[in-house]
């Protein structure tokens, strides 16, 4: 479980990162709180960091319950995808918010599998 832990955690900390990159922006670009836009590069650092916040609430729900019913190793390694996804999301984002799809695909089919993984648990199997 230790490693489903990590992942976890790892989630929270890259989200963080998001977030004081969304602070960091609103100073070099001059957008000021609480606007939520104003310049087309501090947009999309926090168009990053919302829709990552968006994706967080599906993602760490679906690998805690996966990870009662699963191998922890295994339901970590998916969370681990769905980091490397998010991690592509934000280099392809800001560098050109229309190619930021793969980046996308890869995060949201690791929630897809967690989220199946913790339906078939709760449905099929008992705790582990």
């Amino acid at each position: 479980m230790k490693f489903v832990h990590l992942v976890a955690m790892l989630a929270v900390v890259q989200y963080i990162f998001f977030a004081l990159q969304v602070g960091m922006a609103r100073g070099k670009y001059g957008v000021k709180a609480p606007a939520t836009s104003g310049h087309d590069m501090f947009d999309r650092i926090y168009r990053v960091q919302t829709n990552t916040l968006e994706q967080l609430i599906c993602f760490l729900p679906a690998l805690f319950v996966a990870s009662l019913y699963w191998s922890p190793v295994y339901i970590a390694a998916i969370g681990v995808v769905y980091l490397v996804g998010r991690t592509i999301y934000w280099l392809s984002y800001v560098k050109d918010p229309g190619s930021r799809a793969a980046g996308f695909l890869v995060s949201f089919v690791a929630i897809v599998l967690l989220i199946l993984a913790a339906l078939a648990g709760a449905l099929f199997r008992t705790q582990m």
